[in-house]
């Protein structure tokens, strides 16, 4: 109990908040417990916080009225996306490109207003996210414009992610029958890229030190921040058990059922 209070308040002490969203804030469109008395208190002391997310779906002005519908009011510019940096990426590569987009509105915004036109004919890119309508169309026309010379970007490597039912397929899955079709690998943007994590830390405006990561995946969340020198907080609330820590060779700084044990 003791031991628990202590972490607690390391945790609390930090000055820097970059949290997850599915499986740490939300499952589908449950908000997991103690989430609005969390964002209370990160604005009632003023911490400077960011949810940054390997979703692609929506964008951050989405994101902030999903969650206000949830019932917690953030501004839109505590949200970061997967989708965001897969677009500022795709600009410093090449700018006012082309892409052919496997995804949803977050997405194609994004890539839009990083100056890329749609392209489904001859594109520099072919990118993939989380999307409900993927189709056997849309795989065998992705796997010839890869043939034909497109890149294969994909906005983050999740296999799986959190739903209300259960777990849905991620990018990587979506990415993979791409990938064995062409022989090509792609390019994942989202954690644990250190390029999303030079965002964030540059959005939170403090040091790796006064910084921690919260999240629910071992092969994105934690490894993003360990591999950035970031304390991390695995969250249970999500897609990780605790028996499944020990399938990886490295462990979280912290474990907590949920946010819910930083306002107890």
């Amino acid at each position: 109990m003791k031991r628990m209070k202590e972490i607690i308040e390391k945790i609390k002490s930090k000055k820097g908040f970059i949290c997850d969203m599915d499986g740490v804030i939300y499952h589908g469109n449950k908000l997991l417990p103690g989430v609005k008395e969390f964002v209370e208190w990160l604005i009632k002391e003023d911490k400077h916080f960011l949810f940054l997310t390997n979703s692609s779906e929506r964008s951050p002005k989405e994101l902030r009225d999903k969650l206000n519908r949830l019932g917690v009011d953030v501004g839109e510019e505590h949200f970061y996306t997967s989708a965001l940096a897969t677009a500022a990426f795709l600009q410093s590569q090449k700018e006012n490109g082309s892409a052919y987009i496997i995804g949803e509105a977050g997405l194609i915004n994004a890539l839009y207003n990083a100056g890329y036109t749609m392209n489904n004919v001859d594109p520099d890119y072919v990118v993939v996210g989380e999307t409900p309508s993927y189709s056997f169309e849309k795989i065998t026309h992705a796997v010839n414009l890869v043939l034909n010379g497109a890149k294969l970007i994909g906005t983050n490597p999740d296999i799986t992610g959190p739903v209300e039912g259960g777990i849905v397929a991620a990018t990587k899955a979506l990415v993979a029958p791409i990938e064995m079709s062409t022989g090509r690998k792609a390019y994942f943007i989202g954690k644990p890229n250190p390029l999303m994590m030079r965002i964030a830390l540059r959005k939170i405006g403090f040091s790796t030190e006064d910084t921690v990561i919260i999240g629910d995946r071992m092969d994105t969340d934690i490894i993003a921040g360990i591999e950035s020198e970031i304390d991390t907080c695995l969250v249970l609330s999500g897609i990780t058990s605790r028996d499944m820590i020990r399938n990886f060779p490295y462990r979280p700084h912290y474990v907590l059922n949920g946010v819910v044990d930083l306002i107890k």
